[in-house]
């Protein structure tokens, strides 16, 4: 199965957020590179928000490019043989930490937002995934620091698509 017919799959069967939902598969629908960084008018990606063993915290990377505080994320590639393993994949890239386990049922929730040119929108499907005990994680050349907050402290570092994210996730757990 193709990387573009996992994705159709999964938002298929994702029961959240219908309109945004659907302007995901109609996105996919008239752009067949829908999945690729090199669609001009969006394309889908992949991340995860990154919780520790005891269901505490989240860790959040400082964005090289962005500077904001985010969770783990990025564009699918060929390789990645789902949604779900390129949110893993850029998860574990991204925090350093080996072994992550997505939560179970599917993406968490589902972002679009606007990115500057050549492209003009993610649309990203956002999963949770669970640090295995005794986590180490360590910073990748994507981001600026890697920092573990507690849910209480996000709002304060993150903007809201991070805080509903987190919202969304601990409803799951």
């Amino acid at each position: 199965m193709s990387l573009h017919d996992d994705a159709v799959l999964v938002l298929k069967a994702y029961e959240g957020q219908p309109e945004l939902r659907q302007a995901y598969l109609d996105h996919l629908s008239a752009h067949p590179d829908g999945m690729w960084k090199a669609c001009g008018a969006g394309h889908l990606t992949a991340s995860a928000l990154v919780i520790d063993p005891e269901r505490e915290r989240v860790l959040l990377t400082l964005h090289k490019k962005l500077n904001m505080w985010l969770q783990m994320g990025g564009h699918c590639e060929p390789g990645d043989a789902s949604v779900a393993a390129a949110a893993l994949r850029e998860a574990e890239e991204e925090s350093g930490v080996a072994g992550l386990a997505l939560l179970a049922g599917g993406p968490v929730r589902l972002d679009r937002h606007p990115i500057p040119a050549p492209c003009h929108w993610h649309l990203d499907v956002q999963y949770a995934a669970l640090a295995p005990a005794g986590a180490v994680e360590a910073i990748s050349d994507e981001s600026l620091d890697l920092r573990w907050f507690g849910y209480d402290e996000v709002a304060r570092v993150a903007d809201e698509s991070v805080v509903r994210l987190l919202e969304a996730t601990r409803a799951r757990l």
